[in-house]
């Protein structure tokens, strides 16, 4: 039976992560307040802002700008998409 969590992005019980998704206590946060849903909605924000700001991951810099966004997007009131993003 999947855990339950109260999850703090979609305001509603919904089934937790089944591990910890980041290193850290930000991970920790994530495993204890995040919905498999917002974490997959997240992945997809994610992917765009890589795209949209032609990020390398493996750059230390990019991933921190990436953490950054990602506890915004969780705990910060969003992470913004870029001003000039038009979806397609």
């Amino acid at each position: 039976m999947p855990r339950k969590i109260h999850c703090i992005l979609l305001k509603t019980e919904a089934d937790g992560l089944e591990y910890v998704p980041y290193p850290g206590e930000l991970g920790k946060r994530i495993f204890e307040n995040v919905s498999k849903q917002a974490w997959q909605q997240w992945l997809g924000h994610q992917t765009m802002l890589i795209n949209e700001y032609r990020l390398s991951p493996i750059e230390p810099k990019a991933r921190k700008f990436l953490e950054t966004e990602m506890e915004k997007y969780f705990f910060g009131g969003g992470s913004a998409r870029p001003p000039d993003f038009k979806p397609s």
